[in-house]
């Protein structure tokens, strides 16, 4: 026994894994499960980079991509609390080239007809993924095209972006769906707004630092450079190619768009850190970066009528399933299990990146699961479900 869990069925995770690496479907995987605050379970596989042998291990610097969200979203919500703007203030009061944008409603890529807005946009639609934004890589609708054509996101800066975002319609009007989107990279210019620092600097002061995440930021950290992961990209049922060598990678220097919807690296207990921080309402030891009310408020459903995202119209892409699942300020969060169809608790909240890493943290059973890996894109296999069934069986 082990914090409350059976030695021999935690094996089964470790199992697991080694399946999906000696399968050759991930280079390597790490997974990371703790309770209570108390290490539980650890298992490390394969390669960090395949091409030159080298192992993965626990201080293997890997890309967040989108568990960037979440600490971006708490960077926000802690300017909150400092009493700087509500979540109900309309964006465009803080960004005000926002002023008059429109909704598309039907033509082209390069002709097209918008309406006026149903609503005013709110912050918290940005940090519920309500908003009316999307992302360039979606094939889906014209303003998608709109995003590819002005590379909205990964040059220049944020404000850069947001100028840009100022010439685009809405795909949607805010608060009436949800959508996968640069969402939270605006989160990032309000931080930026708010606090006066550029958004790296901010992270670094007021979350990474105070909380030890040493190897984390949105450029590898000094002593990093040799432990930085390759990336590799799914090619097919157990193959993969490399994506991103870690030898002439951009994650070695400082950018200049902070990615706050995707632009961190770090290792797992980096990470482990800030879901700590989480699961005690804000606090680890003697630091405190939010207060118990607020992440309760963070991490409950605030999706109209507490309903789910299959209710809110299925998006193409994401990274959680939709039934069952309605989203908070910067997470997916556990409404109904049964729905959910995987094992789960009511309550818990959860976010993963596009290199197929994942972490979730359940209040009711004291818990927090960190998975990573390197492989793009997140949806090559169902680890994350097969996950949650596999650490939830081993309870006692």
């Amino acid at each position: 026994m082990a914090q409350g869990f059976l030695l021999e069925r935690l094996a089964r995770i470790a199992a697991h894994i080694d399946r999906y690496v000696e399968g050759g479907r991930y280079p390597g995987a790490m997974c990371l499960v703790s309770r209570g605050g108390e290490e539980a379970f650890y298992h490390q596989s394969g390669f960090a980079d395949v091409e030159r042998n080298r192992a993965m291990t626990r201080d293997t610097v890997l890309r967040l991509y989108s568990m960037t969200k979440p600490i971006t979203s708490s960077a926000l919500m802690m300017l909150y609390e400092e009493g700087l703007f509500q979540l109900d203030d309309p964006v465009a009061k803080h960004i005000e080239s926002w002023a008059d944008l429109g909704v598309f409603d039907r033509g082209s890529e390069e002709q097209y007809v918008t309406v006026a807005p149903d609503a005013p946009m709110t912050i918290k639609h940005l940090l519920t993924h309500t908003s009316g934004l999307t992302c360039g890589f979606m094939n889906e609708h014209p303003v998608d095209a709109m995003y590819r054509r002005e590379q909205v996101t990964g040059n220049g800066t944020l404000a850069d972006m947001v100028s840009k975002l100022a010439k685009i319609p809405l795909k949607f009007s805010p608060g009436t769906q949800w959508n996968y989107g640069v969402s939270t990279d605006v989160c990032g210019h309000l931080v930026e707004h708010f606090s006066g620092q550029a958004l790296d600097e901010f992270v670094a002061d007021r979350i990474t630092g105070p909380l030890g995440m040493k190897d984390s930021g949105f450029h590898v950290q000094p002593g990093g450079a040799d432990r930085l992961a390759a990336c590799y990209q799914h090619t097919g049922p157990g193959a993969y190619r490399l994506q991103d060598d870690p030898e002439g990678s951009r994650y070695h220097t400082r950018p200049t768009f902070f990615s706050g919807g995707g632009g961190m690296v770090g290792t797992i207990d980096d990470y482990h850190r800030f879901a700590r921080m989480l699961l005690g309402k804000g606090e680890l030891g003697n630091v405190r970066l939010l207060g118990r009310k607020t992440v309760e408020y963070m991490t409950m459903n605030h999706l109209p009528g507490n309903c789910d995202l299959a209710a809110m119209g299925q998006p193409v892409f994401s990274e959680t399933s939709y039934e069952g699942i309605g989203f908070g300020l910067g997470f997916s969060v556990v409404v109904d299990p049964a729905a959910a169809s995987v094992l789960d608790s009511a309550g818990d909240f959860a976010w993963g990146g596009a290199a197929s890493t994942y972490f979730w943290v359940d209040p009711v059973e004291d818990l927090i699961v960190i998975f990573t890996t390197q492989l793009l894109p997140s949806s090559a296999y169902p680890i994350r479900r097969e996950l949650k069934t596999l650490v939830y069986q081993a309870l006692a």
